[in-house]
């Protein structure tokens, strides 16, 4: 192969041949998937932090809303199909399940369910348990109850699509 000269600079360089054409491609394809391979976890940390911010906004509408008697609040943060239970134990030890769906909670929402809690009592402590691709786990504590709320992006929003509540012991 002739090789040739810059005779300014002196540099040596071959002709472009399908060779040299191949050796280039490659290894602006090695480039790119290290550029990439370094870009990825930025681009995925970026999107773990706005879906926890989102989810942790769907959780504070519904705790938030409730205690200020917002329905809008607690609709925007409710999937339509939602379903809030309560395990519910009678005298003799039998269990039943109690359960709220969307616009009834919304409805008692609207009522003022909530602003009976007194402002120092009304706590709205959330925690996400886990996120995993479009679903998540939080919890939140509450002035008198504890809310596991399943949470799932639904049509880009992150939105409540089940609650399982439990009532806090009395204090003695």
């Amino acid at each position: 192969m002739l090789l040739q000269t810059n005779c300014r600079s002196g540099t040596r360089y071959e002709p472009l041949t399908t060779r040299n054409m191949l050796r280039i491609t490659y290894r602006s394809m090695i480039l790119s998937a290290f550029a990439l391979a370094l870009a990825a976890p930025r681009l995925m940390l970026a999107q773990a932090a706005a879906d926890s911010a989102a989810i942790r906004a769907a959780a504070l509408d519904y705790i938030e809303g409730w205690y200020e008697g917002n329905g809008e609040r607690m609709e925007r943060a409710l999937h339509p199909e939602l379903a809030k239970r309560i395990v519910n134990t009678n005298p003799n030890g039998r269990n039943s399940l109690g359960q709220q769906g969307a616009m009834t909670l919304v409805n008692n929402t609207k009522s003022g369910g909530g602003k009976t809690t007194p402002m120092e009592q009304r706590r709205k402590d959330v925690r996400i348990l886990d996120i995993f691709g479009n679903t998540a786990s939080v919890r939140i504590d509450a002035a008198t109850w504890v809310d596991y709320l399943h949470v799932a992006k639904w049509n880009g929003r992150w939105v409540i699509v089940n609650v399982l509540w439990e009532l806090r012991p009395a204090s003695p």
